[in-house]
């Protein structure tokens, strides 16, 4: 069973910056992906899961570094790895996100686990976390 837990968010102005902060538990291998998927505010999304219909924002892949981004984030937010714990179990990646636009308003998920396909599809991951509010004001 892997855990995720968020840490992070809050409330910003437009042009600011804020970072989150994603530890999963539970692993058992060293080579694991870990993303940020986030779910914008508004009636149409209402019922609707992030587990199904998130969109991928950024995506790390633990042991060869790789990253990739929507592109509406590149240039602004940065994917980065944390401390691992020693057996390898606890890993931790961060959001950096700058220069912050009130688009940016959503709750933001962090997931774990993918599946084989593309990173950006929801629906590829395995365990999420609860979200955490980041709010953009203008």
């Amino acid at each position: 069973q892997v855990d995720v837990v968020e840490s992070g968010g809050g409330s910003v102005q437009a042009g600011g910056s804020l970072r989150l902060a994603c530890e999963g538990s539970g692993f058992v291998s060293s080579r694991v992906h870990m993303a940020w998927f986030r779910q914008r505010p508004g009636p149409e999304r209402e019922g609707v899961s992030v587990k199904e219909f998130g969109e991928g924002v950024a995506v790390f892949e633990f042991d060869v570094g790789t990253t990739d981004y929507v592109d509406s984030v590149k240039g602004r937010f940065t994917i980065s790895q944390g401390p691992i714990s020693q057996d390898g179990s606890k890993k931790t990646v961060y959001l950096q996100m700058n220069s912050l636009e009130p688009e940016d308003t959503a709750t933001y998920y962090c997931a774990a686990v993918k599946a084989a396909g593309d990173w950006s599809v929801a629906r590829k991951w395995g365990y999420w976390g609860q979200g955490t509010q980041v709010t953009v004001t203008s």
